[in-house]
């Protein structure tokens, strides 16, 4: 039920596996991923509405030539037409600062644009959880400011992969991932100390 979790790990842990299942990207092969009671396997449709997924490059879920139409794709799939659809695309450009980039070509962007193009694209849907793999691993300082600024105020619940281990600090709770599993759960404090103990074995 927290807010703002967050996954770290070597690399190679199964961290970016582990957010994949989380909204059917990837099924499981034993056992059941459930969401809000809803598995995976059998409603994954329903649960891709609630579990927004960010990938670590934006590139991989930009999908049309210009910036409005790619927000519009996925409102569309959700029923939204005329009016109601351009007044959602509008309120997300809006709410994320970036309504100068509306009519711009999505492949001519910076790094920075992109990543926030990518997240206006999956807000554009109102999902209720907000998962994101290593969002800042391409962006400079200032885009890694202004992306973390515009994640900490989202309503919507954060699941974070990252390495970025200071944009988590005031997360709720952290998730270890090693070797393919879940070797700590805490908060942000003891998980950075037991995966700093990790990682220099």
């Amino acid at each position: 039920d927290e807010h703002r979790i967050a996954v770290i790990g070597l690399n190679g842990s199964g961290k970016s596996t582990l957010l994949r299942l989380l909204n059917g990207l990837l099924l499981p092969t034993r056992g059941t991923v459930q969401v809000d009671g809803m598995s995976t396997a059998k409603d994954a449709k329903l649960i891709r509405r609630q579990v927004g997924f960010v990938f670590q490059n934006p590139e991989n879920q930009i999908v049309m030539p210009l910036v409005e139409e790619d927000l519009a794709f996925g409102a569309k799939n959700l029923g939204l037409r005329g009016a109601e659809l351009t007044a959602r695309v509008e309120a997300v450009l809006d709410r994320l600062g970036i309504g100068e980039l509306r009519e711009r070509e999505s492949h001519a962007l910076s790094g920075g644009e992109k990543q926030m193009v990518a997240l206006a694209s999956v807000l554009v849907m109102e999902p209720s959880t907000i998962v994101f793999d290593e969002p800042t691993t391409m962006l400079d300082r200032r885009n890694r400011r202004r992306l973390q600024t515009t994640i900490d105020g989202l309503d919507q619940r954060v699941i974070m992969v990252t390495h970025d281990l200071d944009m988590i600090e005031d997360y709720e709770r952290v998730l270890v991932v090693h070797e393919g599993r879940i070797a700590f759960d805490s908060a942000p404090g003891p998980a950075v100390e037991f995966y700093c103990r990790v990682s220099d074995q």
